[in-house]
Parts: structure tokens; C-alpha cells; sequence
């Protein structure tokens, strides 16, 4: 279908996200430019922040309506406050819009796994349901300590089947997340689309080094992502201890960018365990920052955890680290070899002895990490990036639009 019969047929599409607001949700901002592009006409419902505090307003031909959340949770009946909220906010932004416009297509994002519930109403009247599944959650539940047993965990696990249950399409962000969709979700292998998250080549095109964040140090380790329980910044803390206090290496600097609910404890770990200086959390930076540290960093890390989840999910970080050619350390994940090949060193899981090894050993080797770094930013560029991803989204889209109502 061509994107001339898209607009000529007046194609709206919604797009619901409950976890992060857009463009600041990558994933999905790059979705709804590519639909755009395609001749759909695109409504995403999203929360509110302090970065993004417009209620409506229309990017790059992308209509965005944001609600007011809740309070961050990091409790379970907390949780329950922050979804029922979200729901109801998203509820009745959806039916106004659908109000005005006929809904094709209705793209639910997950986390939560419960978005299904606004969807609903709009599967009645005529919608199909695209499910975008970014996290698998009760693999999530569990790397968050919960047992696989417990009843918060078999609670997820039942709304991940009612959602998959509820669509037409899926789109899977690896081959991983594929298998569940055929296994735990029981979809048909016609209805399900691997659609890998991938960097824009050209949001960092413009991002040069800058020796400022070195402070006055000769090499600098990079992190960036969401500061979470599962994402591992405390193996990449005591990794930084023993570089810093046990091997005595005052040449390296640390910068650790991003946020997230562990944030606040980190940095005052950070600061307890007397790295001083060294080791700067910065929160969260716009684009122009985050590239400039990107650009200057010799190593960058993905310190997240050996678990279930992290083994089958794809981080957005490693495909970041790769699109600017930085060397990558991290833990022995599936997806991380299938993301980053031998663009990464692989230390011994969950060891921060073995984490601070590897670090060290590609600072030292200039050559190895200039020969990475060519590694990974061919991967991405000729198998990984955001280009050869969006037909898979493209025909998802023409799929779910050609089934009947």
C-alpha cells in the first residue's frame, strides 16, 4: 500500500505509552516519524514531565496529547495508583480523540501490560490492536526480586496473555521476545513482526569531543541509560572502586548518565565509597551533552545484570554506543553478543572484579578499542539500524489494517 492510498483514505493511527513521554521515549518517537512518513496520520497519548510539560502540541506532524501522572511508584500499591491514573487519563484522551477521527490502528506500548484495558473500548468501535512489546514483565518482576512463584509475578504474567490475547499484530523488539510471542502468547507466526530498536544515524552526526568531561584525566568510561534496580550501575560502581582505590589508576574518569528511582542512592554511594570526583553522576543531559560524552569516552559500559530479562532484551545503550564506534564492556548476555558481536568485551557475569578487568584492559589497548569501535558501527549501519527496521513496522501496520473489523 502506498503512503498516497494511506493519507488518501485518511489512515489516523493512535499510539498509547504509559512508561516515558515522547520524543524522550526513542523507540516510539521513531515509530510515529516513520508512520508519519508512510502517509499515516499519527496520535500518540503519553505522560507528562518537567521536559516535556506541553499538553498538546504537534512535532514533525506527530499529534501529541500528554496527561499529568502519578507519583513515580517503587511499591506495589503505589504501582496500583500510578497505572489507575495513567488508564483513566489515557481512556479519556483516547475517546476524544476517537471522537473526532476513525481509529485504524491502536498501538499499545508496554510496560504496563495492562494498556489493553484502554484499547478496549476502541476494539469495539472498529479498531485493530498493534501490542509493541518493550519489556518483557514477568521477567522484569523477577530481576526486580520478586520469585517466579509469587503472586505479583503470576499477576503480570496473566496480563501479558490477556494483552497478547487482545491483539491482531505484535511487534517484537529481538528474536527473543519473538518466542515469546509464538510460546507465552500463542500468536500466529503471520501476525508477529521483529521490529529491532535502533538509534537515528543522524541524532548524534554532529557530536564532537569534548575534554571537559575528562577533568583533566587522560581516559574516560562512559555509561548512559536509566538508573534502575536491574540496569547494574552498582557492579559498574564497585568496578570503578577497585580501578580507583585498589589498583590506584587516577587517569580514568567516570561519567555515569541518566536517571531513573535508584539515582539518589547511587550517587550517594558513589560519594560514601570516597571516589570522589572521579566517579560524576550527572542525571539526566539533552542530546548535546549525552553526545559530547559519548564522543569523548575511549570505553563505554553496559553493566546490566546476567538475569532472565536482561538476557533477552536488547538495550537501547549498546546500540547507541555502537552508532558513535565506542568499544563495549558488559556482562555475557545472549542479546547483548547478538546486538554488539565482537564490538563488546564479555566479562564473567555479575563479577565487578572481572567488569574492572575488562575496562582497564581496553583502556590500555588503543588499538583494540579503535578496531571495536569499526566493528560495531558497520554492525549497526549494515544489519541493526533504524532504516532496514521500518518496512517490518510498515507491514505490521498494513496487517493489522487489512484485517476486518
Amino acid at each position: 500500500m502506498s503512503a498516497r492510498q494511506r493519507q488518501g483514505d485518511g489512515r489516523h493511527v493512535l499510539i498509547l505509552v504509559q512508561n516515558l513521554p515522547v520524543p524522550f521515549d526513542r523507540r516510539v518517537w521513531q515509530e510515529a516519524l516513520a508512520l508519519t512518513g508512510a502517509g499515516y496520520q499519527v496520535h500518540v497519548v503519553c505522560p507528562r514531565t518537567r521536559e516535556h510539560p506541553r499538553r498538546r502540541e504537534t512535532l514533525s506532524g506527530v499529534r501529541i496529547y500528554r496527561y499529568p501522572p502519578g507519583p513515580e511508584a517503587r511499591r506495589l500499591a503505589a504501582y496500583l495508583v500510578e497505572y489507575a491514573i495513567a488508564i483513566l487519563a489515557q481512556l479519556s484522551l483516547a475517546l476524544r480523540i476517537r471522537l473526532r477521527h476513525r481509529l485504524r490502528v491502536v498501538q499499545i506500548c508496554n510496560p504496563p501490560d495492562l494498556l489493553f484495558l484502554v484499547a478496549l473500548p476502541l476494539i469495539a468501535l472498529g479498531s485493530r490492536l498493534i501490542y509493541d512489546h518493550h519489556d518483557a514483565c514477568p521477567e522484569l518482576m523477577t530481576a526486580k526480586g520478586h520469585r517466579e512463584d509469587s503472586w505479583p509475578v503470576r499477576l503480570v504474567a496473566l496480563f501479558e496473555r490477556i494483552t497478547y490475547r487482545c491483539c491482531d499484530v505484535s511487534i517484537e523488539t529481538n528474536e527473543s521476545y519473538r518466542d515469546i510471542a509464538l510460546g507465552r502468547g500463542r500468536m500466529s507466526d503471520e501476525n508477529v513482526f521483529v521490529v529491532r530498536s535502533a538509534p537515528e544515524t543522524s541524532r548524534f552526526a554532529g557530536a564532537r569531543p569534548d575534554g571537559r568531561w575528562r577533568h583533566g584525566r587522560r581516559h574516560l568510561v562512559a555509561y548512559v541509560g536509566v538508573m534502575g534496580l536491574q540496569d547494574g550501575l552498582d557492579y559498574l560502581i564497585d568496578a570503578a572502586r577497585a580501578i580507583i582505590c585498589d589498583w590506584e589508576r587516577d587517569d580514568i574518569q567516570f561519567v555515569l548518565v541518566g536517571a531513573g528511582p535508584e539515582f539518589p542512592r547511587l550517587r550517594e554511594r558513589a560519594r560514601s565509597l570516597g571516589l570522589g570526583d572521579q566517579v560524576l553522576l550527572t542525571g539526566r543531559l539533552p542530546d548535546e551533552d549525552l553526545g559530547a560524552v559519548l564522543a569523548t569516552a575511549d570505553v563505554c559500559v553496559n553493566p546490566d545484570e546476567a538475569n532472565r530479562m536482561n538476557d533477552i532484551s536488547t538495550m537501547n545503550k549498546v546500540m547507541e554506543y555502537m552508532a558513535l564506534g565506542k568499544p563495549i564492556v558488559q556482562f555475557d548476555l545472549h542479546e547483548g553478543w547478538v546486538s554488539a558481536g565482537e564490538a563488546s568485551v564479555y566479562a564473567a557475569s555479575n563479577d565487578a572484579t572481572s567488569l574492572a578487568k575488562s575496562i582497564v584492559e581496553l583502556i590500555d589497548d588503543p588499538h583494540l578499542r579503535a578496531r571495536m569501535g569499526q566493528i560495531g558501527q558497520q554492525r549497526l549501519t549494515t544489519e541493526l539500524s533504524w532504516d532496514l527496521q521500518v518496512p517490518h513496522l510498515l507491514a505490521a501496520y498494513d496487517r493489522a489494517a487489512s484485517k476486518r473489523a
